[in-house]
């Protein structure tokens, strides 16, 4: 066998340069030991190279692939562009963890309102992404014996949030497509999973709250956690490599809950506060 990072199986991470995305290849560089192929839409390309110094200091290795991953053809693309660089059967993790939502309401009659086009775009980037480059992935035979594909999840779907609607809509969507694949590459040996976990600070949620709507924001998880802060994206991509092990081997077509408690309170606050 190859030495060094080339003779490592491969990470596919949609979202890759900030956030979630970074964080988790960043961790499977370390554990499980693999490289990362990761595709991104150029937004935050100075946190990208720095991601990639990072994985190349740990041993590893970080090829980026810039493009809005959400249609189809970025999907056969995208895999194609990977099966160059991994070979087949090399693809040991697929994390999707894409964002790009609209928020607003289905009835308004304002600039809010969630017209065809927005509901479009936020299913294809949200969920529908989910299964293009899962059937890009089986075509192409990149899949490695046992592998993990993971869709990440909030707790919206317990809840009702203002201006959300599509997002949980669109997420209620990923979570039957994680089922239903599930169901479909369980015999080949694969696994599929969604992961929930709570609001964490990304670049993008500094991009869109200003620093005294963070700090409330900061505090109302304060209050509502039961560990008194908000979980951390580091925490995320810690727990993403035990579900890349053998030992979480058995989860399949589940919806994992790390929310930390998260939504145990609201009740409580909202009656008692």
């Amino acid at each position: 066998m190859r030495e060094g990072s080339e003779a490592r199986e491969w990470a596919l991470i949609l979202g890759v340069s900030s956030g979630t995305g970074a964080a988790i290849a960043e961790a499977v560089t370390h554990k499980p030991g693999l490289n990362v192929f990761g595709v991104h839409r150029g937004r935050y390309a100075d946190g990208a190279a720095q991601l990639e110094q990072r994985i190349r200091d740990a041993g590893g290795r970080l090829v980026t692939w810039q493009a809005d991953a959400s249609t189809p053809e970025a999907a056969e693309a995208g895999v194609a562009a990977l099966r160059e660089v991994a070979g087949p059967r090399s693809v040991k993790l697929f994390v999707h963890s894409i964002a790009g939502a609209s928020v607003g309401h289905f009835l308004s009659e304002g600039q809010d309102r969630l017209h065809a086009r927005r509901i479009r775009r936020t299913f294809d980037t949200m969920a529908h992404s989910f299964v293009f480059w899962a059937q890009a992935l089986v075509e192409a035979d990149l899949l490695a014996p046992e592998a993990r594909l993971l869709g990440l999840q909030n707790p919206l779907d317990e809840t009702h949030l203002g201006n959300t609607g599509l997002i949980s809509a669109s997420k209620a969507a990923l979570e039957m497509y994680v089922r239903y694949l599930a169901m479909e590459l369980g015999p080949r040996g694969h696994r599929v999973n969604l992961l929930k976990f709570g609001t964490v600070m990304t670049p993008a949620l500094k991009h869109v709250y200003s620093p005294e709507a963070l700090a409330r924001l900061e505090a109302a998880h304060a209050r509502m956690n039961p560990a008194g802060r908000m979980s951390t994206v580091e925490e995320v991509a810690r727990f993403v490599t035990v579900l890349a092990g053998e030992d979480a081997g058995w989860f399949n077509g589940a919806t994992i809950d790390f929310t930390g408690g998260m939504t145990l309170r609201l009740l409580d606050l909202v009656l008692n506060s």
